[in-house]
């Protein structure tokens, strides 16, 4: 599966193509990619230029930050001695063999390795 970080909607965002191309190949390959909907009000400002935005948003499927993942987010961010809520969120949507798309790897990285879920980061 593909995850997709909120680097990965500014990358699209501003038109990237590696990353539209990536996409189109997961939907080619009928793969969704998926995100948290903690990415998505991260990365949503509701204006008219975000267009290409729009276009990724409806394209991924956003997994809820419901009551128990948003537990579970905490009790991993205590885990890690990190802070950050939509990582924590993004990094729980995933599950092993996974490829997250992040600016922010580093993060990622040690949040899946707390988790003990094998992912490959994908910079973006």
């Amino acid at each position: 599966m593909w995850v997709y970080d909120a680097g990965a909607f500014i990358a699209a965002e501003r038109g990237d193509r590696a990353m539209w191309t990536r996409t189109k190949a997961a939907l080619a390959a009928k793969q969704q990619p998926v995100t948290s909907t903690a990415v998505v009000a991260q990365v949503w400002r509701g204006n008219p230029r975000q267009a290409n935005l729009a276009r990724l948003v409806a394209a991924v499927d956003a997994v809820p930050l419901t009551d128990p993942a948003a537990l579970a987010a905490g009790t991993l961010l205590a885990q890690s001695g990190t802070s950050d809520v939509v990582d924590a969120a993004l990094v729980l949507t995933a599950a092993d063999g996974d490829m997250i798309y992040t600016s922010d790897p580093g993060d990622i990285v040690h949040l899946a390795t707390t988790l003990g879920l094998h992912v490959d980061v994908v910079p973006v």
